[in-house]
């Protein structure tokens, strides 16, 4: 067992440092934004988060969240859904000549989600109440403790915060998020730091939240997520009768971006017959812009030495994408259960095996996860630009193509829908899902290319007045 310190106390870091607690390690969160957590019925009017610039932007939790938690923090979901949380399963509102019927394994589509504010509050609450873990709020880091292994890499010792603190640890975990500044503390301190890629994601949100009148959220006809052309819409049910509504485009289409007004935004909307009654509702927020999304991976072992030792990066700290597959806290609490793992299997005072093994770790559970996540979201950008420029979009990578076909066949086969169900909601890989007997010719039989019903380009410019 031994101290150790997180820096940054968001949903994954604060789930991670409870995991770690509850295996008798002496975990201490260290949280820039001062404001401590609401209880969850006022979270979404009265907390702000400085530190997370899409706190109040549309968030979905995936059944991977809600498998990993409740196997890692039981109660956890249970505490979500007495707050207010949704407990949904995709396939209750797919009639039954489609789904087949209920099967056993079903279950585990099963997703209790909220908004951000909501979800934080309830596992900051939680957090709160387990031994182990201590957060300090208002406490900003400013670089980090180091000495010279034996090997001459730079060994991460503790931290510095703003006060003039220096606090010891056996760890620290990095989960300051994508804007992470671990690794210019580690140059800061001689290490060469990680090597980082970095470009802008090129995708803008324009988002809305509302609520309903007696606490339902809208059926969906079709995925919480709908490709036409040049956009992509999400409708994400949420907690207590509220969910988010949001537009997604290239940030290139300055064509659209008079979406910022709402009455614009709204005549774009219900201009789209599968999602119009999404926003058929009380409006709780004027339209929300998110942008200049990055996407950033940092490797902290290179040419086989790591960067350096005492220190690992998780979840957005290590990798973080465009957020329109939901999928960053999923990964992040997937990431978190490695580290919780490799802390039973590895001594804490044996840091280059620890730092090698979390890159072993990382690589094997969470970076096909992300590498399909980008792979997904550079296609789909080029489709949107395609979309704009009046051109189809043509490519001969067999991930996208099969993974097209997928999504085309799912309303005339129960395996081809739960197998896309399963890739959504990140419980496996669409080439795993492919490579199960007869999925991948069934997919290509199947595949109806016939587009949702909307606007097309032209329709779409008129209506944003361009």
């Amino acid at each position: 067992m031994g101290r150790i310190v997180f820096v940054g106390g968001g949903i994954v870091g604060t789930c991670a440092a409870m995991m770690l607690a509850n295996d008798g390690h002496d975990v201490t969160v260290l949280e820039r934004d001062p404001t401590p957590p609401p209880s969850p019925d006022i979270a979404w009017d009265e907390w702000d988060r400085r530190g997370v610039n899409q706190f109040k932007m549309l968030h979905f939790f995936l059944a991977r969240f809600r498998q990993v938690a409740e196997a890692e923090l039981p109660g956890l979901t249970d505490a979500m859904v007495a707050a207010g949380a949704l407990r949904m399963n995709p396939l209750a509102g797919i009639p039954e000549a489609i789904t087949g019927g209920w099967r056993d394994g079903d279950e585990r589509f099963d997703t209790v989600t909220a908004r951000r504010p909501v979800g934080e509050s309830v596992v900051a609450s939680m957090a709160a109440t387990t031994p182990g873990v201590t957060i300090r709020r208002g406490v900003g880091v400013s670089g980090v403790l180091t000495s010279t292994g034996p090997d001459g890499i730079a060994h991460v010792t503790g931290v510095g915060t703003d006060g003039g603190e220096q606090i010891e640890a056996d760890l620290v975990v990095d989960a300051g998020g994508r804007r992470s500044a671990m690794p210019a503390w580690l140059r800061e301190a001689g290490s060469p730091g990680p090597t980082e890629m970095i470009e802008d994601s090129g995708f803008v949100y324009y988002g809305r939240h509302f609520r309903s009148a007696d606490g339902s959220v809208p059926p969906a006809f079709g995925g919480l997520l709908q490709h036409y052309g040049s956009v992509s819409i999400l409708t994400l049910p949420a907690d207590n009768g509220t969910w988010g509504v949001g537009v997604v485009t290239s940030s290139k289409d300055a064509a659209l971006r008079g979406m910022l007004d709402v009455d614009c935004w709204e005549k774009v909307v219900s201009s789209f017959p599968m999602v119009a009654h999404w926003i058929d509702a009380e409006p709780i927020t004027d339209v929300k812009l998110m942008a200049k999304i990055e996407d950033r991976q940092r490797t902290y072992v290179v040419d086989g030495v790591p960067v350096a030792t005492g220190v690992i990066p998780l979840a957005d700290a290590w990798a973080c994408t465009n957020p329109s597959l939901g999928r960053g806290i999923s990964l992040g609490i997937t990431h978190a259960a490695a580290l919780r793992s490799m802390l039973r299997d590895t001594p804490l005072d044996d840091s280059r095996a620890l730092a090698m093994r979390w890159s072993e770790l990382t690589t094997e559970h969470v970076e096909p996860l992300f590498a399909d996540t980008l792979s997904f979201d550079r296609h789909r950008l080029a489709e949107i630009e395609a979309a704009i420029e009046g051109r189809p979009y043509e490519t001969d990578d067999p991930g996208w193509n099969m993974g097209n076909a997928l999504a085309a066949s799912i309303m005339k086969d129960p395996d081809l829908l739960r197998g896309f169900i399963d890739v959504v909601s990140l419980l496996d890989r669409g080439v795993n899902v492919l490579s199960r007997p007869g999925m991948a010719e069934r997919a290509i039989a199947l595949a109806d290319p016939t587009p949702l019903p909307g606007p097309d380009r032209s329709e779409l410019l008129t209506l944003v007045g361009a």
